[in-house]
């Protein structure tokens, strides 16, 4: 267990109101109290916020004014005393701070190593731990409210009791091979084995259903806007955004490279990427633009593909419907303000019963209809962030999967009998799998791994 006390500046980098400098370990409040110009920070109550100065020790000038917050162990984030130090918001008055801080002996924390000390004081396990990095991250206020729950432990408690679910089907089968002569402990057939596992991998069965979307609350979808040049594609992308960042002009072929931005869409968050027209070209810099949109649309989610209302299908239209066939997409027919010359039937054929959209973009029409048909097309309701638990984390993802085949060989095993003390072979590997999720069976170097990704002074 780390000893040594660890510092490194909280909030994001640049200008601000205020910055904030975190301590955390046995010596945060002897060393902030030996530079702290103000009350004595080892006579006041914890979770207390103190005003006075911090002193340069080799001037004895005062090098900041701060406002000093004291939280002593064990009720703290890492369950160790924490001091915070709210300076002002510039970089040289931050790192000023800092810079004093570690030549008076603590040293600067690694990345995520705030968070990993509560995790190794058992303040929270590790499902928890990465859901401190998704509510960070988080881009709309549904996939906030998600990690907000991971975070509170409603997945642990739910991989506990399952965990704790196989623990005790493997020690009803260890009891009655070690001790056959106890009348009094019933004993494990086959067919309470497959009752115990239906229920887990059914439990499990429903996490994974939804797991898609926790992915896309946590991730984003990744939604590519297409169509040839001048369809409107730009306009699409500013009118999602609410903000001019595509050019948008008469001439074909304006956008020549990728833009990407992210969006909320219903609280469905999208990484949004306006392509340049695909098309055939000569201009180099266009078929270099062309090249990289044709290699985004493999990578989407999600399609948005504009077709001009005013203008006859093309052949490079059908091109672009060959290109996504089987694909997610939805069809967005703009320029419904002017005259139609495009053949509804004949979309409605090539779009193999996707979405259709009308929308005139300049009008700001449609956009209602399209962010509805957008949420729609990956949740099939509204997203219920309250009572459902959601799997967002990639990696745990795979682990419940792992777990449920394993679940699945035990039922394999079972409908051939063979013996119960093969079968809990199994179960005791999805237990352990179930582990991995919170921590408990998870090995230092993907803890380590874990919380290298996290931001410096978290």
């Amino acid at each position: 267990m780390e000893t040594d006390t660890i510092t490194a500046i909280s909030t994001p980098i640049g200008e601000g109101a205020i910055a904030i400098v975190r301590l955390s370990g046995p010596k945060a409040i002897i060393i902030t109290n030996n530079l702290f110009q103000g009350k004595s920070l080892d006579q006041v109550d914890s979770h207390t916020i103190h005003y006075g100065k911090i002193i340069d020790p080799e001037t004895n000038e005062v090098a900041e004014e701060v406002m000093v917050t004291v939280m002593r162990a064990p009720k703290t984030f890492t369950r160790e005393d924490v001091v915070e130090i709210n300076c002002h918001g510039g970089m040289v008055s931050i790192n000023r701070i800092l810079e004093i801080i570690l030549s008076k002996g603590a040293r600067l924390a690694e990345p995520g190593e705030f968070t990993k000390r509560a995790f190794l004081h058992g303040r929270i396990d590790l499902s928890q731990a990465e859901a401190v990095m998704d509510l960070i991250r988080a881009k709309t206020d549904k996939a906030m409210s998600v990690a907000l729950k991971q975070m509170d432990g409603r997945l642990s408690a739910l991989i506990q009791r399952l965990r704790q679910e196989l623990l005790e089907t493997v020690a009803h089968v260890e009891v009655n091979i070690d001790y056959p002569e106890y009348d009094d402990v019933e004993e494990m057939s086959h067919e309470m084995m497959r009752v115990k596992t239906k229920e887990v991998h059914d439990e499990i069965g429903k996490l994974l259903e939804v797991a898609k979307q926790g992915k896309i609350l946590r991730e984003g979808l990744a939604t590519a806007i297409i169509g040839r040049p001048n369809v409107g594609k730009s306009s699409l992308m500013n009118t999602l955004v609410q903000e001019n960042k595509a050019i948008v002009t008469e001439v074909p072929g304006t956008t020549r490279d990728i833009i990407e931005e992210y969006v909320n869409v219903r609280g469905v968050p999208l990484r949004l990427v306006d392509t340049a027209g695909i098309r055939e070209t000569e201009d180099i810099v266009e078929k270099i633009g062309v090249e990289r949109s044709r290699k985004v649309l493999k990578e989407s989610d999600l399609i948005l593909f504009v077709l001009n209302n005013n203008e006859e299908l093309t052949f490079e239209d059908e091109k672009l419907f060959e290109a996504i066939k089987g694909l997610e997409y939805i069809v967005i027919i703009n320029k419904t303000d002017l005259p139609t010359k495009l053949d509804l039937e004949s979309v409605q054929t090539f779009s193999e019963g996707k979405s259709i959209i009308t929308t005139s973009l300049i009008e700001e029409e449609g956009v209602d209809e399209l962010e509805k048909a957008i949420a729609q097309t990956f949740f099939t309701s509204e997203i219920d962030s309250g009572d459902l638990t959601y799997v967002s984390n990639v990696r745990h993802i795979q682990l419940l999967k792992q777990a449920k085949q394993a679940l699945e060989d035990a039922v394999t095993s079972l409908e051939i009998a063979m013996p119960l003390d093969i079968i809990q072979i199994d179960v005791t590997r999805t237990w352990e799998l179930l582990g991995e999720i919170i921590g408990d069976t998870a090995s230092d170097s993907l803890i380590d791994q874990l919380f290298s990704q996290f931001c410096l002074g978290k």
